[in-house]
């Protein structure tokens, strides 16, 4: 095995070769491997090494970096190359659910290596930059070796040592991420419906992305005491705001089915008897059945 200034990185799509380039950029013996060898070839002529089998890439380091689709890929991968496992640290930046990443883990700890799992919440072009960041769950210990190494791809979150942990986080995330970029896309629709570019609603729409940090830390004192007092805001008022905005969109001819689910939760509110209380209330309708 080499040294600390030494790493393996499995699967070379776009996020994988920014990590490997990153590595390179910064000094490190990077050994790769992927199933299409062609996309190994400009880091192999940047220095990097192209290994000849999954079990001579795994064996070359001790830190091993998984940049797969997904679980899944990780067994297709590494099942042919079980014995190899054993003794070496396996970082998964692959994105999948906690429970498949807690399965994941099990699998490679049987074996005899040492999982942590990691949750990249920076698109490929976020990779070498400090103020990105990436959850990680797993082993303290096997984290604070590795620490420095994990720090050359983006700042580090540790969030325990219960693999889901970090998974957990990046997917709760992703829950936020893409109904918001989904309502960004039907904003442009709404605005291109009217004669208007994406560039014309630009700034409004940064403008109504950074006010919502307020929301956000206002709102998650009172759910977390358990508060929907309508005491700032009513359910009743924000379901005609809602239905005015499904049907502007409807209107224009645009496509309402994204704002009609919208719709749904706060009529399923309305129902519930929330009509007087915040629309935060709309939480208990989300929450797991007790």
């Amino acid at each position: 095995m080499s040294s600390n200034q030494s790493v393996t990185v499995i699967g070379l799509g776009p996020m994988g070769q920014a990590m490997a380039n990153t590595y390179l950029d910064n000094g490190y013996e990077v050994t790769l491997w992927n199933r299409t060898a062609s996309r190994a070839d400009d880091l192999v002529a940047r220095g990097a090494v192209l290994a000849k089998s999954v079990e001579d890439a795994v064996g070359a380091n001790e830190l091993v970096i998984l940049s797969l689709t997904d679980y899944e890929a990780m067994y297709a991968v590494l099942e042919p190359a079980a014995d190899a496992v054993s003794g070496h640290v396996f970082v998964n930046l692959s994105s999948d659910t906690p429970e498949k990443t807690r399965a994941g883990s099990r699998w490679i700890t049987e074996r005899g290596g040492t999982h942590l799992t990691g949750g990249v919440t920076v698109p490929p072009a976020g990779i070498g930059k400090p103020e990105s960041k990436t959850f990680y769950s797993g082993p303290r210990a096997a984290f604070d070796k590795h620490r420095t190494s994990l720090e050359i791809l983006t700042g580090t979150d540790f969030r325990g040592e219960e693999p889901g942990l970090a998974a957990l986080m990046y997917q709760i995330g992703m829950a936020m991420f893409w109904p918001s970029m989904l309502s960004y896309w039907q904003a442009i629709a709404l605005a291109d419906a009217n004669g208007l570019k994406a560039a014309d609603i630009l700034s409004h729409a940064n403008d109504t992305m950074l006010a919502m940090p307020h929301f956000l830390g206002f709102y998650a004192e009172r759910v977390d005491a358990g508060n929907h007092e309508g005491d700032v805001d009513r359910l009743a008022m924000g379901l005609a705001s809602v239905e005015h905005v499904m049907h502007t969109i409807g209107d224009a001819g645009v496509d309402t089915s994204f704002q009609a689910a919208v719709v749904d939760l706060f009529r399923r509110a309305m129902d519930a008897g929330h009509a007087a209380d915040s629309f935060s209330s709309i939480v208990e309708l989300l929450r797991k059945p007790a």
